[in-house]
């Protein structure tokens, strides 16, 4: 959260955070799937336009984080969707988001 507020100014980078998956060229997703979320973030995931690229933020994105071994968690980002980018950290740091962010842009331009 603190990667979006003035301090760090993402709009500077042409970044902007929008409110509908259907305006979004990435897709940044933290926190651990679980039975419940699961649904939601393939729906979520479908209405964003192609091409589409994901970033799994933060350990439990990454790896499960440490709910992984529970009956309801549905295991790492990359088991459901393929993942662009990772960007590690419990939280993960503003400079490593936008660093993160930056690199894949960079990467898409090539």
């Amino acid at each position: 959260l603190s990667a979006i507020t003035p301090k760090y100014d993402l709009e500077r980078f042409g970044i902007k955070i929008v409110g509908n998956p259907k305006h979004a060229d990435i897709l940044v997703v933290s926190g651990t799937i679980n039975t419940k979320s699961l649904e939601r973030l393939k729906r979520i995931i479908s209405q964003v336009p192609k091409p589409r690229y994901v970033i799994a933020m933060g350990s439990c994105a990454i790896s499960g984080g440490i709910s992984r071994l529970s009956y309801n968690s549905k295991g790492p980002l990359d088991k459901i969707v393929k993942v662009d980018m990772y960007i590690p950290g419990c939280p993960a740091k503003p400079e490593a988001i936008i660093h993160g962010i930056l690199n894949l842009i960079k990467g898409w331009e090539k």
